[in-house]
């Protein structure tokens, strides 16, 4: 069975420093004026402000597939949401059904002179051959078929932004949720915090410890925080 190839952003991770959108733009040199990706901030300027890193999401219904009257769009065999340049007339339906805003207008202008919609590719190029003069020019670089990930996933530099097969990267976003709340199973509790509940423990005096306990290090294999 095909794997479902998804993005997924952890907000709690994302520091709003775009180098995913760079990323992009580099690897498949993207018009200028065109984001395929943008990191939205949310609660700007209040307590819990978070940053949301967001491009096509590949959906598995896809609305602009839905809406779309000349059947451009279509899901490869791995759950990706791709478009044919050369049936798109330009109409504009897709961007208005997205929910993320991904399909976008090259250009300005009326009708049908904005050019193809572009959007997101997941790095897996077109309905042209695979790493094509032709495909890397509407569509950019085919990094699935070199059995690479997204570019804008592998440069983030505090692993926010996750993409590949959505099974993997659900249980690594697990896992971090599951050790991201702090607790003792955490490395570097035991000579960071003071004993729970403030109480005496064994060994040692109440408050924040001053000195680490006998056996006690920092490098001991634990959980580290996410």
């Amino acid at each position: 069975m095909a794997s479902r190839m998804k993005f997924i952003c952890d907000t709690e991770r994302c520091i709003d420093c775009n180098g995913c959108i760079t990323a992009c733009k580099n690897e498949n040199e993207v018009p200028w004026g065109v984001n395929r990706r943008r990191v939205v901030t949310i609660n700007d300027g209040a307590p819990g402000e978070h940053y949301l890193s967001i491009a096509c999401m590949h959906c598995t219904n896809a609305p602009c597939m839905a809406v779309c009257p000349t059947d451009c769009f279509y899901h490869t065999v791995d759950g990706i949401v791709l478009h044919d340049k050369d049936k798109c007339i330009g109409c504009g339906y897709c961007y208005l059904a997205c929910p993320f805003g991904a399909p976008q207008f090259p250009e300005t202008g009326a009708f049908n002179h904005r050019g193809k919609m572009d959007k997101c590719t997941f790095c897996a190029g077109g309905p042209e051959p695979d790493n094509s003069e032709a495909e890397f020019l509407k569509y950019g670089r085919n990094r699935i078929s070199e059995g690479k990930l997204p570019q804008c996933a592998e440069q983030c530099g505090t692993k926010a932004l996750m993409g590949g097969d959505a099974n993997i990267i659900a249980n690594i976003y697990k896992k971090r949720v599951d050790t991201r709340g702090y607790g003792p199973q955490l490395w570097g509790w035991d000579i960071a915090y003071e004993p729970e509940n403030g109480g005496p423990v064994e060994g040692r005096q109440d408050g924040p410890r001053t000195n680490q306990m006998p056996g006690a290090f920092q490098n001991n294999p634990r959980n580290l925080p996410t």
